[in-house]
């Protein structure tokens, strides 16, 4: 029995390999990555993380969510019909395309798969290589529908408590009144993969190949599906690192909850539409809910009269090898106070073999921090400032 589970799950992770949402999740990705560095090039004329960075976020951490979620979805025998499946691929394609990523949501993916599969039930439509998906849907399906999504809730909330603090992007903008201020901006896309147990032989009608196992009286077939999770933050009266844990928090409690209804639907029916329309609601609820405290509080990164706030730290820079953080401000540099980047630059360049600056940090307390400047070192710091774009002077100091 265990060699045969083992055969199973090798089989499943192949069928990775057929899934669209597997490929498409590599574009969106790089999409994510060269449109975020050009528009950190034309405000600070060079780029924060390289292009590559929204890749390398894809899949570490999403593995270790889309395990969890298969062992509990194998442990509970929580079946997923291959109707849901295709309806939440199609619906991360098609929401794709608005180009929004915070849509590819599981509230919003799994979410339009379920209504689209109460709509669809009893029809029978013939898809290519599936055959008729629709016309045989059991109402138990819902119930598995709607605790799928409520897992997949719960991991969006750790991806961002663990991930989306990560390379946070600093930006410029114009504040209503005209003025240069600073914002962070968050745009992630993570691949969780999760086994799913599709009931019956309907994947072996179109490939023969395509093993099944039973469990009890009944067949399934094993199929690791991969689910696209979206987040797009942008926090400008807070700590970058302080709102997207704020964030986190209230998807991973709105995920809770959700599962707590969805439970109830296997007793009652109509639980399991309200988690998914809770879920759908209370998910957008939350984006709107950030939006509005965001607005509401002033810009935590402006112009500072008695020192320059750090926005941005280049990765590898002798500023993070100094330990500076974002949102801390720089008040001395070699003795001399400053007060814009200008004359950061001046007061730097009056010792170009060593630096020592006296910087606030975010708790209020003062601290002290030196460091020689060697050749071959980068550029200046690497300290990204709120300055004017397009400014005759370096955006890099």
């Amino acid at each position: 029995m265990a060699q045969d589970w083992f055969i199973e799950l090798l089989k499943g992770m192949g069928r990775l390999l057929l899934h669209p949402v597997f490929y498409y999740s590599f574009i969106i990705a790089g999409v994510l990555g060269v449109s975020r560095v050009k528009r950190e090039r034309k405000n600070f004329t060079v780029r924060a993380e390289d292009a590559y960075f929204e890749l390398r976020q894809l899949f570490p951490l999403g593995l270790l969510v889309g395990l969890v979620i298969s062992i509990v979805i194998i442990a509970a025998g929580i079946a997923i019909p291959f109707a849901a499946i295709v309806l939440v691929a199609s619906a991360t394609l098609l929401l794709s395309l608005i180009t929004r990523v915070r849509l590819l949501t599981p509230a919003f993916t799994v979410g339009a798969a379920f209504f689209a599969l109460i709509f669809l039930s009893g029809r029978q439509i013939d898809l290519p290589l599936a055959g008729d998906l629709f016309s045989s849907l059991d109402e138990k399906i819902y119930p598995s529908i709607a605790i799928l999504l409520a897992l997949l809730t719960i991991g969006e909330g750790f991806l961002i408590l663990r991930n989306g603090k990560k390379g946070t992007s600093p930006k410029l903008k114009k504040s209503k009144r005209g003025q240069t201020v600073g914002v962070h901006e968050i745009k992630r896309l993570w691949v969780v993969p999760a086994f799913m147990l599709v009931p019956g032989s309907v994947l072996t009608l179109p490939f023969e190949w395509w093993p099944v196992f039973a469990l009890g009286d009944n067949t399934y077939s094993l199929i690791l599906v991969p689910f696209a999770i979206g987040l797009h933050q942008q926090v400008q009266g807070m700590l970058p690192k302080e709102a997207v844990q704020q964030l986190g928090s209230r998807v991973v409690g709105l995920g809770i909850q959700i599962t707590l209804i969805a439970a109830a639907g296997y007793w009652y029916p109509i639980a399991s539409i309200a988690a998914v329309a809770i879920a759908m609601v209370g998910r957008e609820a939350l984006t709107l809910m950030q939006r509005m405290q965001e607005e509401s509080r002033p810009f935590y990164f402006s112009k500072k009269n008695h020192g320059v706030m750090i926005l941005g730290i280049l990765p590898e820079s002798p500023a993070d090898k100094m330990a500076l953080g974002v949102g801390e401000l720089v008040t001395k540099v070699n003795g001399t106070n400053v007060h814009d980047e200008h004359t950061f630059y001046e007061a730097l360049s009056r010792n170009r073999a060593h630096c020592k600056l006296e910087v606030l940090d975010t708790n209020g307390q003062i601290r002290f921090v030196q460091r020689a400047l060697y050749e071959g070192d980068h550029h200046e710091l690497g300290i990204l400032f709120v300055q004017d774009e397009k400014k005759w002077d370096s955006a890099v100091v």
